[in-house]
């Protein structure tokens, strides 16, 4: 009975087992199916054999958090974190923080090539099987595996006529300094040559191009341009014009023109004195549309650099067999991955710009492309010359019921660079065209208004547009008005430069009341960088109040070395006090010869040279090529002790290595530099 009860015994722990064994097969087959979307799983399903293009995304992003959040330099150039503070937001946050490198090593060894990562994401993209897929999903740190959605760039209404006759007049007016030739209506229509002639041109902001690849920027309306940065992110090379690897950019060339190209008499964009950052993301070799992962990738690179203001004449919704298609249903602002990452980049303080779609009007539904469906983007419709709604441009509303487009800009008969004659121009049509037209706007509001944030920026152009008493889903808030949205949010103060005094002993601030008439005088305060000390009086201004005036403050006195922050707290006959924007300073202590490192380096064909010295004497700084010989004396003279810096302009010299050499009262000191055309 005993050994009965055993056997019995045993054959229930053998069954038991063989239940837990099943079990956690099933479970274990089970758990990579759980990892699929639903959108990766139906593809999978439909097309068996396939390659798919596909999100790997991860469930965190490893162990080293502290070293980047101690140094997020290693990150993100200083100008996008100062943009962050600028903002009160954080430096660094983990959307920030790079993928991790042994997770994206893993999933390489089983087969997968990355194609692109995404921070912001925490994912990458790779081209992988059915197999490979399955082998991915069971990975401890997986979290999602989803398709990489593809989008087709919607240009079939973007025809190119002749420039044989004016779109309007080339003839400034009475006040324009500027002749801005076939693109004087497109830019009239906006209000952007009062506001050029308020000495605003884009200076000190910096703009991101996503398009089709530059095809000409040897174009004359580019020889001026400052570009900072050119990444493919087709090819994966610096190359963003026409060579031999996928991608034909005539489309780039194009809206970069309308957005900063310059040629007096010719061709004037809005913000044609701003840097700007050239991303190629869309391959136009084919009718396989573009990957989102390749504009993330541009905008996350573009942000890391220190972007302002993006501009996309790219809007993507439908695309040829056998890829699946989003749409219209889809833009609801929080389900295409690109909208998303539009919004994010927002969020980091950068102003988004897109184009509306040139699908037309639909009576029962949106005809919007993504990222144009997003909230926090501005969406960019077009209006012929006369302003009437240009009948290809998209609309509204958004499935979940917001108006859209935000904003118009003329996309009828615009003025362009030719992309097949360095010294040609063109006429052409498509919201790609009214997209750079408004995202150059947004620049001119944001060098205005410095401490306007990105909604902000968004709220003054359409406040202030042409209807924006009632905004509509053909019109959005109408025509931008730029000086009207500069104008928008007042402030009590506007600071209109910020100098270090010479010597570097002190600073000195200039500023203009706009239209006070209650103001007794000005106290000028001061703080350390980045702290929560509370701003000391440095100084007062006395103000008359009975008109715009100009006021100038000098402070001799250095606090000492470090980083501080200066504002104006004006104080009205009332006793009401309000306070302007605050701004930066630095005072640091030069007591050895320093010479720094270029920057930009690669350059073309500008880059900046910065050196120390610690006592007065004799300067000279000199280029030399690689044979040692002289190329140019950038300086020649006595020099106060202090830190200077020259620009090195490279226009007329080959590509290649070259060597900057400092000598100064027995020291030398010399760097190299690289030209790269």
């Amino acid at each position: 009975m005993a050994h009965v009860q055993n056997n019995k015994g045993s054959n229930m722990k053998k069954f038991v087992l063989l239940v837990f064994v099943i079990m956690s097969l099933n479970v274990f087959a089970q758990a990579p199916l759980n990892k699929y979307s639903n959108a990766l799983a139906l593809r999978m399903q439909g097309d068996k054999s396939g390659n798919y293009l596909v999100w790997v995304s991860f469930k965190d992003k490893g162990a080293d958090f502290s070293k980047y959040l101690s140094a997020p330099q290693t990150v993100l150039s200083s100008k996008s974190i100062e943009r962050r503070l600028k903002y009160k937001l954080p430096a660094l946050d983990n959307s920030d923080m790079p993928v991790n490198e042994s997770y994206i090593k893993e999933v390489s060894l089983l087969g997968g090539t990355v194609k692109q990562k995404s921070r912001w994401f925490n994912a990458i993209s790779l081209y992988a099987s059915k197999a490979l897929i399955e082998k991915i999903a069971v990975l401890p740190f997986v979290d999602k595996i989803d398709v990489v959605a593809s989008y087709a760039a919607n240009m079939k209404t973007e025809t190119m006529h002749s420039i044989s006759k004016q779109n309007g007049t080339n003839t400034p007016t009475n006040t324009d300094v500027i002749d801005y030739g076939y693109s004087l209506t497109q830019l009239q229509q906006l209000n952007v040559p009062a506001v050029h002639n308020l000495g605003y041109h884009g200076e000190g902001i910096t703009i991101a191009v996503l398009d089709a690849g530059f095809s000409l920027l040897s174009h004359e309306a580019f020889q001026n341009m400052h570009i900072i940065a050119k990444w493919d992110f087709v090819n994966h090379d610096p190359g963003v014009g026409d060579s031999t690897d996928m991608g034909e950019g005539s489309h780039g060339t194009q809206t970069l023109s309308t957005i900063g190209g310059f040629k007096s008499g010719k061709q004037v964009g809005p913000a044609y004195a701003a840097s700007f950052i050239l991303a190629k993301t869309e391959n136009t070799d084919s009718e396989t549309p573009i990957e989102e992962d390749n504009w993330i990738a541009g905008i996350e690179w573009a942000d890391s650099i220190g972007v302002d203001v993006s501009s996309t004449s790219l809007g993507y919704i439908t695309f040829d067999s056998p890829y699946t298609s989003h749409t219209w249903q889809d833009m609801n602002g929080n389900t295409c991955r690109i909208t998303i990452a539009a919004d994010l980049a927002v969020k980091k303080g950068i102003v988004v710009v897109n184009s509306a779609g040139n699908e037309g009007n639909n009576s029962s539904h949106n005809t919007l492309g993504a990222p144009a469906d997003g909230d926090s983007v501005i969406t960019a419709g077009a209006v012929t010359s006369s302003g009437t709604r240009s009948d290809f441009s998209s609309v509204g509303p958004t499935v979940d019921g917001r108006t859209k487009p935000d904003i118009m800009a003329m996309g009828s008969s615009v003025s362009v660079a030719s992309p097949y004659s360095t010294t040609g121009y063109t006429y052409n049509d498509g919201t790609s065209f009214s997209c750079p037209l408004a995202a150059g706007t947004a620049a001119l509001v944001l060098q205005a208004r410095p401490f306007l944030t990105p909604i902000q920026i968004r709220d003054a152009l359409r406040n202030t547009a042409s209807i924006h008493t009632s905004p509509n889903n053909q019109m959005g808030w109408g025509i931008i008005n730029t000086l009207a949205a500069i104008n928008y949010f007042p402030v009590p103060v506007e600071l209109t430069s910020f100098t270090c005094a010479s010597g570097n002993t002190g600073i000195t601030l200039n500023w203009v009341t706009a239209t006070e008439k209650n103001n007794s005088g000005f106290e000028v305060q001061r703080r350390s960088y980045n702290s929560q000390d509370n701003f000391i009086t440095v100084g007062f201004v006395n103000g008359n109040g009975t008109s715009t005036e100009k006021h100038s403050y000098t402070y001799n006195d250095k606090p000492g070395t470090g980083k501080y922050v200066y504002r104006l707290k004006q104080v009205d006959f009332d006793g009401t006090v309000s306070f302007s924007k605050e701004v930066e300073s630095s005072f640091d202590v030069v007591n050895s010869f320093t010479l720094y490192q270029n920057y930009p380096n690669p350059f073309n064909p500008t880059t900046n040279i910065k050196f120390d010295i610690p006592e007065s004497g004799h300067v000279k700084l000199a280029l030399y090529d690689v044979l040692g010989n002289m190329v140019k004396v950038l300086m020649d003279e006595s020099k106060d002790k202090g830190t200077y810096s020259c620009s090195l302009n490279a226009k007329n010299m080959a590509s290649g290595t070259y060597f900057v050499k400092l000598i100064s009262n027995g020291y030398q000191k010399t760097i190299k530099i690289a030209l790269l055309k």
